[in-house]
């Protein structure tokens, strides 16, 4: 029985790929945002995760970066290196300022580094230099492209003009970007040589960061001490906490939508194949069978769609970085699980809508043409 409904299922090839496609649709719709989303997270907290340092320490009571601000004194940075198991301390200064190239103006991390900073800078620079020495700042392409800006160029930061010395990737977000100049430049048109934002600390290998921020804990007073893994979760708390009901319902409409169009989809494909059911029970098939192979047909069509849905959600996060835009699609398993295990129920449901209708089916009206 059931191979005969498969059979029934390809028979019509056209009323298949509009079945298939109006699934796979619904479901890129779904997979997309939440792609979108993970995104976003992941753009957020970038800084934070390849910024080479294992342990983050602030002002007391600072736990992120996001729009907070931290002033620890430099003394602070010689207590640090001499705890146990800490092998490098970077200090850095922080503040959320705009970069202006132009007309242009785009919120940014702006950070200071040191010389020669083994931490915290740019991770991946796709032209000029990687450190900003004095007068220089390092921005993020696509921020350098969208403002015709390049190599070499002015910016204003801080209300000061930099020449580009570097143009990094993977530092810019639909929130921010993240530009870098040197700390000398940075404590100059702070007015302050005193005092630092965070301090980045490599331990030595082997040594686990947790036993490290407890020993820092309790010899230096005044400061909040974090692994990077805690430090970029309360990040993404922060971020995700301003934007929580936006983002919420954004996403809850779209899902509802991509559903309500699959159910449709596979509620009006059953219905179209009335009269091929009707002719299996003019042959002898029980509802039991039929109601199998209404299940069968949903089920299987769901998983073409969904298959469909994910080759071009794939290929949408493949394409989009390269469009320059600030925007990367993270399709994680939990999405595929939540996705995948919701859009099986759904499918069920939506062809056991109809089944009654099948099951009260008069083998008759086939020879009547009906």
């Amino acid at each position: 029985m059931m191979r005969l409904a498969f059979r029934n299922l390809f028979q019509n090839k056209a009323r298949l790929v509009i079945s298939v496609g109006g699934v796979s649709l619904a479901l890129l719709l779904i997979l997309s945002l939440d792609a979108i989303f993970s995104g976003v997270e992941q753009q957020i907290t970038a800084y934070i995760n390849y910024s080479g340092a294992d342990i983050f320490v602030a002002q007391s009571s600072v736990r992120n970066m996001h729009m907070a601000s931290s002033s620890l004194p430099v003394t602070l940075i010689e207590e640090v290196k001499v705890i146990p198991g800490v092998e490098a301390v970077t200090p850095i200064l922080y503040l959320s300022n705009m970069v202006v190239i132009g007309d242009e103006r785009n919120l940014a991390y702006i950070l200071g580094l040191p010389e020669d900073a083994l931490m915290g800078g740019a991770w991946q620079v796709s032209a000029g230099s990687a450190q900003p020495h004095p007068g220089e700042a390092i921005i993020d392409r696509n921020i350098a492209e969208k403002s015709n800006a390049g190599l070499g160029d002015e910016v204003e930061i801080l209300g000061r003009k930099f020449k580009v010395a570097g143009l990094s990737e993977g530092t810019a977000s639909l929130v921010n970007s993240v530009a870098f100049i040197s700390l000398a430049d940075f404590a100059a048109l702070r007015g302050s040589a005193d005092t630092i934002s965070f301090l980045l600390i490599r331990v030595e290998s082997g040594v686990d960061p947790t036993d490290v921020v407890e020993q820092i804990e309790e010899e230096v007073d005044g400061v909040t001490v974090q692994t990077r893994e805690a430090f970029a979760a309360q990040e993404s708390r922060v971020v995700k906490d301003m934007g929580t009901d936006v983002i919420t319902i954004m996403n809850l409409v779209g899902f509802l939508i991509g559903l309500a169009v699959m159910a449709l989809t596979v509620y009006t494909a059953t219905l179209s194949r009335r009269k091929e059911f009707g002719v299996l029970k003019a042959l002898g098939a029980r509802n039991a069978h039929l109601y199998k192979a209404v299940l069968g047909q949903a089920l299987f069509s769901v998983i073409l769609g969904f298959g469909v849905g994910l080759g071009f959600s794939l290929l949408l996060s493949a394409v989009i970085p390269r469009l320059g835009l600030n925007l990367a699609l993270v399709i994680s398993w939990g999405s595929l699980l939540k996705v995948g295990s919701i859009s099986m129920v759904i499918a069920g449901f939506s062809a056991l809508l109809p089944i009654r209708q099948i099951a009260g089916l008069d083998p008759a009206m086939v020879f009547r043409g009906k």
